[in-house]
C-alpha cells in the first residue's frame, strides 16, 4: 500500500491536492467573504497544517488566481460559427449567475490580471465567436469589452444595493416627502409610480444587454456595408 493510500485510510479523509485547496477556498469564500481567506484559515477548513498547503500552491495569490480559474470554469463559452447574439447573450446571462453565485468573485476578474488557461480559453472563444460573426478584431475587442463592463458593473451594483425587490415600492413611498419639498417634478414622478406599483424599478440585466447587442448589430453591419464598397 502506497504512503498516500495509508495516510489516506489513518485520516479518514481524502488526499490533499491543489484542487481540493482551490475548491475549499471558493466554498470559504462564498461562506464568509473574500476577506475572510487567509493560507491559515484555509488550512483549518481543510483540518490540516499550515505548511501542507504550500506543497500545492506557492501563495495566497496562488490561490487567489486559482480560485478565479474555478469561477471562469462555471461559465459557458459562445461558440464561434453560431449566431453571435445567441452565443454572447448565453455567454452574458451565464457569467452573471456564476458571479451572483460567487459574490466575491466580480472584484478578483476586475481588479487583477488573469490568465490562466480557462480565462484565455473563455476570451478566445469570445474573440472567436465575434471574428467569425464579421467582427474586426478591433471591434471585437471593443464589444467584448463593453459586454464584460456591463456584466461586472450589473453585477457589482445588485450584490451591493441597499433594497431587497420587495422593499422597492417602501423606500420610494419613504422617498416622497423629501422629493415634495424640493423642485424635482420627474424625479418624484418617478418615485410615486414606483410606491404604487405601476413601476416596479427594479435593475434589468437584459435590458442594458439587449441594448449593447442592438449597437453591436449595427455597427457590425456597417462595417461589413464599408468592406463591400472598399472592393
Amino acid at each position: 500500500m502506497s504512503s498516500s493510500k495509508s495516510e489516506k485510510k489513518k485520516s479518514g479523509k481524502p488526499r490533499l491536492t491543489r484542487e481540493r485547496v482551490l475548491q475549499a477556498a471558493v466554498q470559504l469564500a462564498d461562506s464568509q467573504g473574500i476577506a475572510a481567506l487567509s493560507m491559515r484559515k484555509l488550512a483549518e477548513t481543510l483540518e490540516v497544517e499550515a505548511m501542507s498547503l504550500y506543497n500545492h500552491v506557492a501563495n495566497k495569490e496562488e490561490v487567489l488566481h486559482g480560485m478565479v480559474e474555478l469561477i471562469m470554469a462555471e461559465i459557458e463559452r459562445p461558440e464561434p460559427g453560431k449566431d453571435w447574439q445567441a452565443e454572447i447573450r448565453k455567454r452574458a446571462h451565464s457569467a452573471h449567475i456564476a458571479l451572483m453565485r460567487h459574490p466575491w468573485a466580480s472584484h478578483l476578474l476586475v481588479s487583477g490580471m488573469n490568465i490562466g488557461p480557462q480565462m484565455l480559453a473563455y476570451v478566445n472563444a469570445t474573440l472567436g465567436c465575434l471574428r467569425e460573426a464579421g467582427f474586426s478584431y478591433a471591434l471585437a475587442d471593443r464589444a467584448w469589452n463593453a459586454i464584460d463592463s456591463h456584466i461586472y458593473g450589473f453585477t457589482l451594483q445588485k450584490l451591493n444595493f441597499p433594497l431587497e425587490p420587495s422593499e422597492y415600492a417602501q423606500a420610494a413611498s419613504g422617498f416622497l416627502p423629501l422629493l415634495a419639498e424640493a423642485d424635482l417634478p420627474y424625479l418624484k414622478a418617478l418615485t410615486e409610480m414606483v410606491s404604487t406599483g405601476q413601476h416596479k424599478g427594479l435593475h434589468d440585466f437584459s435590458f442594458g444587454l439587449e441594448l449593447l447587442l442592438e449597437g453591436l448589430e449595427k455597427l457590425r453591419l456597417a462595417q461589413t456595408e464599408t468592406e463591400d464598397s472598399a472592393l
